[in-house]
């Protein structure tokens, strides 16, 4: 079964004539969001997944697991640490009123192995399995559109939102499949804790190349998928994950989809969806969420103003891959760092799980 799946080689990525100057204009333009961010709060925030909904301890259990999915952090049974981070898509604090992607961000203690950072295992998902600006080119041709509509009044928002949901509901109809720009404007209120969550863009895994999701593995969250929340007001996603973890926990599967085809399972283009008739995605491990206080004071401070997640923080058999994942590994940094000085806080990652505040 292994010798299906493309073996892992450095020459898998591509760079393109004009990376390193898209590169430059691209982190000046979020440096320069992230800057008037700062002013409107007077509080440094991500420039990327701003606004969080809830801070997570739990578990990852890895079990015994086929040969060829024995890669890296997964090459054998293990228990580990991890802390998750909820939270919605735009660089800046914005009503949930206005409809937007999801994230889960994922921060894995204790993991050991040649650092490509010197930080802890980290995953950041997003309950979109594709990006619309799939590659860095076509990124700086759309962020400019996205900070735009970012600054536009919520009810504005909220009307272009309701406007791509119809137009996506309409292409469905006719039988094609809609892009990722439409399903990213067309993000209903649902319940944050029934989707299933994706890297969206390639990470080496091991010998290998794949993609990442988590889905809603037990009862309790499957039952979410899909389900309408109801009336949204400014902070309902946080109310709805502090609510489920009061007395609930929660489990989600872990999941690899291996490139089978490079060219119908593209690396440096993170706007095509991985085919599953070509590879499925398989069960790596499982996250295990215990009831706890998801949004207490200290816990709120220390994750929005002491933690930070890169999907760079990792050991190399899990590289990120491509032109999105190559443009992160500067911009996650700078924000990082710009966030950390604005708000007078210490860089820490935790070295165990007892770090995180209850």
């Amino acid at each position: 079964m292994a010798q299906t799946y493309i073996g892992y080689s450095p020459d898998v990525e591509v760079l393109g004539e004009d990376e390193e100057r898209l590169t430059a204009e691209i982190l000046e333009i979020m440096a320069s969001t992230n800057r008037k961010a700062f002013e409107r709060h007077r509080h440094a925030v991500r420039d990327a997944h701003a606004k969080s909904h809830g801070f997570l301890k739990g578990e990852l259990v890895v079990p015994e697991l086929p040969e060829h999915l024995r890669q890296g952090l997964f090459a054998r049974p293990a228990t580990y640490s991890v802390v998750i981070r909820l939270s919605s898509a735009p660089g800046d604090i914005h009503s949930d009123t206005i409809p937007a992607p999801r994230g889960m961000a994922i921060k894995v203690i204790g993991v050991e192995g040649e650092r490509l950072l010197p930080d802890d295992q980290g995953r950041l998902l997003v309950n979109i399995p594709t990006l619309s600006f799939g590659t860095i080119g076509k990124y700086r041709q759309l962020i400019g559109l996205l900070e735009k509509n970012a600054q536009n009044p919520a009810f504005l928002q909220r009307a272009m939102a309701g406007v791509a949901r119809g137009v996506e509901h309409a292409v469905e109809a006719l039988g094609i499949e809609p892009g990722a720009t439409l399903k990213g404007l067309a993000r209903d209120n649902a319940h944050l804790l029934g989707e299933t969550y994706h890297s969206m863009a390639a990470i080496r895994f091991g010998d290998y190349i794949a993609k990442i999701s988590a889905a809603p593995l037990s009862d309790n969250v499957r039952a979410l998928t899909g389900k309408d929340v109801g009336a949204v007001e400014d902070a309902t996603m946080r109310d709805l994950v502090v609510e489920h973890f009061r007395e609930q926990g929660a489990e989600y599967q872990l999941r690899a989809q291996l490139c089978t085809d490079l060219e119908k399972m593209p690396v440096e283009d993170a706007a095509v969806l991985w085919p599953e008739d070509l590879s499925p995605h398989q069960p790596i491990a499982t996250l295990r969420i215990p009831p706890q206080d998801a949004y207490s004071p200290a816990r709120r401070v220390y994750g929005d103003d002491v933690l930070s997640f890169n999907p760079w923080h990792g050991i190399r058999e899990h590289q990120p891959l491509g032109s999105i994942m190559r443009v992160r590994i500067a911009a996650y940094e700078r924000s990082a760092r710009y966030r950390h000085e604005m708000n007078a806080q210490p860089r820490v990652e935790p070295a165990s799980i007892d770090a995180i505040p209850d």
